[in-house]
């Protein structure tokens, strides 16, 4: 697999440049977790960066490549983000909500006549 020397800010990894694995796009990945073990021997702690362009040229205005950036409330991707409507959305999140016996007529209505075919 392809890596690229990624520079990072912010956070105990701040000016230090790591080689991230790229993935099947070229890209790497939009979240970046440093696990730190804790010193008691307790569940270690999460440091949380987040991908973001590194600067963009002047006059084409193409981007110059990536970096990581420290987020310190470690929020991460709620999932998938879809670019249409559908999963995630208010249409797709009620899917599974109908209790069972409600609207059991409409959803399960008698089939009607055969639709002819091109041959009749």
């Amino acid at each position: 697999m392809r890596s690229e020397d990624i520079p990072f800010e912010g956070g105990p990894l701040d000016g230090r440049t790591l080689p991230i694995l790229l993935g099947p796009t070229g890209q790497p990945p939009k979240r970046y977790e440093v696990p730190v073990p804790d010193a008691d021997g307790g569940p270690p702690t999460v440091l949380v960066y987040r991908r973001e362009a590194a600067g963009f040229s002047r006059r084409l205005g193409v981007q110059r490549g990536w970096k990581y950036v420290y987020d310190p409330e470690g929020r991460g991707a709620d999932g998938v983000k879809w670019p249409w409507p559908g999963r995630g959305s208010r249409r797709g999140s009620r899917r599974g909500s109908r209790r069972e016996g409600e609207g059991d007529a409409v959803n399960r209505a008698a089939p009607g006549p055969p639709r002819p075919t091109r041959d009749e």
